[in-house]
């Protein structure tokens, strides 16, 4: 049975993937084929350098993805652009995407688009956390729209109850499966204490912290990010295995040591609910294996959203600006 399992699986990883609006695996293939190897290389030496840089670059995908689409407006440096709206004050990785360019631009000029080239590390970075790999349909182009108040609309916060991440979610074509599996990338990664410490005192205006929180954990939390302590202290987002891709997220969702609000949160819908049991099962390795399988499709989906392609948009020679 599980030869059978093991098989099943390979031969689907293999199957050539088909993206959405215009996309296609090997875009690259004759008129830049080391693109994937230069990025896979350039990905890997910040890796190894600094390993938390994965999640930054998988976060820096997923809030292109969700403003204007993934068209790599994300990079753009301005006034008034995405990156000075507050949800994005936080991201890493920009520099990442300009070494890669940089070299590419060398090798094949004018070919390789910055929202492919982002969307490659983001699997890379997953790759090189112990996470699946898989083929992403390349063959966006970047847009020439960079706007912070598109960001405020658009972008998830970790303030917001199920429901309005269902709407957020349902804007951009992803269903609740969708949403909890690519929550599930929080496995990697951390997040500032101001932006949970409400949870843990007050949080109920009795002086109670939030009821949802283990209490057992609670003590932990407190001495991590006391009431009136640094509020940019970093900590892991899942805690225990922060820098290994896996499906230990949804154990401590499920056993309410989800560290931002959002996450816990899908712990009390029961849609939600659901697929996070399906996640946290206890049946070893299996469940771990499926996540990771659904996470790929997920993630194929996610970086297909309103991308631009054929003559829309252009192929920039900085990331940072536009041509």
């Amino acid at each position: 049975m599980k030869i059978v399992i093991v098989c099943l699986v390979i031969f689907v990883m293999s199957l050539p993937i088909q993206g959405q609006e215009g996309l296609r695996t090997g875009f690259y293939a004759s008129s830049c084929p080391r693109a994937e190897a230069v990025i896979r290389s350039t990905v890997e030496a910040h890796f190894n350098n600094d390993p938390t840089i994965a999640a930054g670059l998988l976060r820096l995908h997923f809030h292109d993805c969700f403003v204007q689409g993934c068209d790599g407006s994300i990079l753009i440096v301005g006034a008034s652009t995405e990156r000075t709206a507050p949800p994005n004050l936080g991201l890493r990785g920009f520099e990442v995407i300009e070494d890669a360019k940089t070299q590419l631009e060398a090798l094949c000029p004018g070919v390789v688009s910055c929202a492919d080239i982002l969307a490659i590390a983001a699997r890379d970075a997953v790759d090189l956390s112990d996470g699946p790999s898989w083929s992403v349909p390349t063959g966006r182009r970047d847009g020439r729209v960079s706007s912070s108040s598109d960001a405020l609309t658009n972008l998830p916060s970790p303030l917001d109850s199920v429901a309005v991440q269902r709407q957020k979610f349902g804007a951009k074509g992803l269903n609740d499966h969708d949403l909890v599996t690519l929550v599930g990338a929080h496995t990697i990664g951390q997040t500032d204490c101001i932006f949970f410490r409400y949870r843990l005192y007050n949080f109920t205006s009795t002086g109670n912290a939030d009821p949802t929180i283990n209490p057992s954990s609670l003590g932990q939390l407190q001495g991590l990010c006391p009431k009136d302590g640094d509020g940019s202290k970093r900590v892991a987002l899942d805690i225990g295995s922060q820098l290994k891709f896996d499906a230990s997220f949804f154990k401590n969702v499920r056993d309410g040591n989800g560290i931002l609000e959002s996450d816990q949160r899908l712990w009390g819908d029961s849609s939600t609910r659901t697929i996070v049991q399906n996640y946290a099962g206890n049946i070893k390795g299996l469940l771990g294996l499926r996540f990771d399988i659904e996470f790929q499709k997920a993630m194929v989906k996610m970086s297909s959203i309103e991308v631009k392609t054929g003559v829309q948009g252009e192929i920039r020679k900085i990331c940072s600006k536009f041509n």
